[in-house]
């Protein structure tokens, strides 16, 4: 079962959510209910590994693979989860939003 992170309505006026669907090992992100993009992760006792994101190109630079990796980077925060971003984009995301690199291990 999937459980919500975020759900918000972007610039556009496009209604965006994100979902950890933990059975799947994988974060979801919806724009207007279509799966839009995900990325995928490997959990170890308080270490989750991100190892891959992919977006669908019709809504690549629309914000919503940033907005799939804050909704996840809040998450494990949360959580107090520590973060492997073996993803680069998520390596690239950490990099420039200095408010997660606490996360990464």
């Amino acid at each position: 079962m999937a459980t919500i992170l975020a759900e918000q309505e972007g610039d556009d006026g496009r209604t965006v959510r994100v979902e950890d669907d933990h059975g799947a090992q994988r974060y979801v992100v919806y724009v207007d209910g279509e799966r839009a993009g995900f990325a995928t992760y490997a959990d170890a006792p308080g270490v989750r590994t991100v190892i891959h994101t992919e977006v669908d190109p019709r809504f690549e630079h629309h914000g919503v693979a940033g907005a799939l990796a804050r909704a996840a980077l809040d998450d494990l925060k949360a959580r107090a989860v520590r973060l492997v971003p073996r993803c680069p984009f998520f390596a690239r995301f950490v990099a420039s939003h200095p408010e997660y690199a606490d996360l990464v291990t």
